[in-house]
């Protein structure tokens, strides 16, 4: 074949493209390869295909698109654990004149892919997983505004990771940090494929979160209950709306700066170079404009999931709920005027600083705030510490460690000296595993009932929480130390022999953490088998106090046979003390959109579009954008269909209906 064709055809991918010289990358190849075979096989030899491409992949409703989400999370976290693991190893061997097992070509590597994987892949889904599940149940609605968008967001999401996948077996992945701050991920330093892959993969990523945002917010805006005022919304609603909120404010910018580097790369625009008028720091200043939110992205919703197992499990309505929805939208505005705390040691000037500073102090007051609330909410209740409870608990304790860290961080003298070293590193873990990763273990345990229709084993559950809290105590109050002691971040090897020690502890508590993930996968797997403490008729195993708990475990299609009315912010126990006030009568035909593929058809021309674009395939960029342009067209001639729910389950639904007043009346 001639080169011309052959350069045409492949762009700059070649045979040397596959890092065929990395013993660990071929390894991880060959385990996946057969793991992927092996789950190929299973789902063929049971004939799962039709069953999986017509009720999950295809489908539009809100509760299986919310549980792919967190399945999606889940399978990113062994990778993005992996790495993690990888690195505290290197760590802990690299010293007396050992250059441990990780060449610096793929330790740096490692720690990208572990940041971008770990916030986008992983926190990002669980969080919009939750949300996409509980906020529809919670208000009343029957599903989102737009059903096929919420479809066509999770495939992109998954397009996303799916390019980030990739580059682990063909080409590399970006050797720049997690945030790409140019000139490094500039052409000229990273001439390679690693940065290209960034890109492309948090633009396909980003447009699903994106529209998933927008879709939440019209759904919280205009689809609540009869009577569900502002103020009677729950506090995870709240939260997520303020979430979605920030997601719509920030991702536009993250795409914008990401599209802006792109073009410096492949146009040699000049925007982020010193050359031409060009500036580095408009990117570091772009780039987090998005990434300070998106902290706030990702911790607002398990404020609401810790609101919610709080009140629960202490048996009594939430303390100051006007206070928490203040506290809420107050952290939701300031969250963006913090963002320049990142970089305090660039030179911005001593007044810059200072606001900045103050800001970041100020936005702390929010926060305990609502700690108050959920120990105030806790004082004189009757609390069981089931597991939900206890990962509450648990985040009070490390939240809080975390939170004074970063005050401390806010003082600009103290961040000059702190910075660039592990102590950041131990603030912001303490933060994200703290916060977001024991909030989503919280709410997986709460609305686990909610989604299957039984609770999940609870001694299994104790020992992932076990070894998760030790494990992170032992993993990162190491480094808080060693970043006292002046140990700069992601360093590979180290001359000092009296810091191993450090590592070596650090590395036991990552082992810890990961006996905690195989725990959880476990109790997840003993569960199923067990199908462990069947929920009773009334569908509410926790005794909650919000309107999810009113519907079946797990809920019908269509959640809500019969609108319900809201009195209350505290709206299922109101009804249980007012009698189960529902009507028996009065249903009405529902809006059932059909189940669709162009969401997994447009998905999977971005991500053929985002791989041409990346090895500089011109054609198959140019068709898959053809495509693509053409396959959304396409579908807006598409119509749905309405259909009434089958008049057996409409006697089934009246009849259970019934059941429960019979009973309640029975009881009084």
């Amino acid at each position: 074949m001639p080169e011309t064709l052959t350069k045409f055809i492949f762009g700059r991918l070649t045979w040397e493209s596959l890092p065929l010289h990395e013993p660990i990358v071929v390894g991880t190849f060959i385990v996946v390869a057969l793991g992927g075979l092996a789950l190929l096989g299973a789902v063929t030899y049971f004939k799962l295909w039709g069953y999986l491409w017509r009720e999950w992949f295809t489908s539009v409703d809100h509760k299986k698109i919310g549980i792919m989400y967190m399945v999606l999370g889940l399978v990113m976290l062994l990778r993005g654990f992996s790495d993690a693991i990888m690195m505290r190893l290197q760590q802990a061997i690299a010293f007396n004149g050992s250059e441990g097992y990780l060449n610096a070509h793929h330790y740096d590597q490692i720690f990208t892919a572990h940041g971008v994987i770990m916030i986008f892949f992983v926190a990002m889904p669980f969080v919009t997983g939750l949300m996409n599940f509980v906020v529809p149940l919670q208000i009343g609605a029957r599903d989102v505004s737009f059903p096929f968008l919420n479809n066509f967001s999770f495939w992109m999401t998954v397009g996303g990771a799916i390019l980030v996948m990739a580059s682990l077996f063909v080409g590399e992945f970006a050797r720049t940090g997690w945030l790409a701050y140019p000139p490094l991920s500039g052409i000229n330093y990273s001439p390679d494929v690693g940065v290209d892959y960034y890109i492309w993969a948090l633009q396909v990523a980003g447009v699903g979160t994106t529209l998933s945002g927008i879709n939440l917010i019209c759904t919280i805006i205009k689809m609540r209950a009869p009577g569900m005022t502002m103020m009677r919304m729950p506090v995870f609603t709240w939260t997520s709306l303020c979430t979605n909120v920030l997601i719509v404010a920030s991702f536009p910018v993250l795409t914008a700066v990401l599209t802006l580097l792109a073009l410096d790369r492949y146009v040699g625009t000049n925007f982020f170079t010193n050359d031409f008028g060009g500036n580095p720091m408009m990117y570091v200043n772009l780039i987090w404009i998005w990434g300070h939110p998106e902290v706030y992205i990702l911790i607002l919703p398990l404020f609401g999931v810790f609101s919610e197992v709080t009140s629960t499990f202490s048996g009594k309505r939430l303390f100051g709920y006007t206070s928490m929805v203040y506290a809420t939208v107050v952290i939701t505005i300031l969250s963006y005027l913090v963002w320049l705390h990142h970089f305090f040691t660039m030179g911005s000037g001593a007044s810059v600083n200072s606001f900045f500073g103050i800001t970041t102090m100020i936005i702390s007051i929010p926060t305990g705030a609502k700690i108050f609330n959920w120990l105030f909410t806790m004082y004189r209740g009757r609390i069981r510490f089931e597991l939900p409870m206890m990962w509450t608990v648990a985040f009070m304790l490390t939240f809080v460690v975390g939170g004074m860290t970063g005050v401390l961080l806010a003082v600009p003298p103290a961040d000059f000296v702190l910075h660039n070293s592990l102590f950041l590193i131990a603030h912001f873990h303490n933060v994200i595993i703290g916060g977001v990763l024991f909030g989503l273990f919280a709410g997986i345990a709460y609305w686990w009932p909610k989604a299957f229709g039984f609770k999940l084993d609870p001694f299994w559950g104790k020992v992932s929480f076990w070894c998760w809290v030790l494990g992170f105590w032992f993993a990162f109050m190491p480094l808080y130390i060693l970043g006292l002691m002046g140990v700069t971040r992601r360093m590979r090897v180290f001359d000092d022999p009296s810091l191993q020690i450090w590592f070596v502890i650090a590395g036991f508590g990552a082992a810890l953490i990961a006996c905690g993930i195989a725990a959880f996968l476990v109790q997840i797997f003993v569960s199923i088998r067990k199908r462990a403490e069947l929920v009773d008729v009334t569908g509410d195993p926790w005794g909650g106090r919000t309107l999810e708990w009113s519907t079946s475990s797990p809920p019908p299609a269509y959640n809500f046979a019969f609108t319900p009315v809201i009195r209350d912010n505290d709206a299922w126990w109101d009804m249980k003390k007012a009698g189960y006030r529902r009507p028996l009568s009065g249903f009405r035909p529902i809006h059932m959109p059909s189940n669709t593929g162009t969401g997994v058809i447009l998905a999977a021309l971005s991500v053929a579009l985002g791989f041409g674009l990346i090895w500089y395939m011109w054609w198959l960029a140019a068709l898959s954008f053809v495509c693509l342009i053409a396959t959304a067209i396409g579908h807006t001639f598409n119509y749905h269909r309405d259909f009434d729910i089958p008049a057996a389950e409409v006697a089934q639904t009246e009849e259970a209906r019934t059941k429960l007043l019979a009973a309640q009346g029975a009881s009084a």
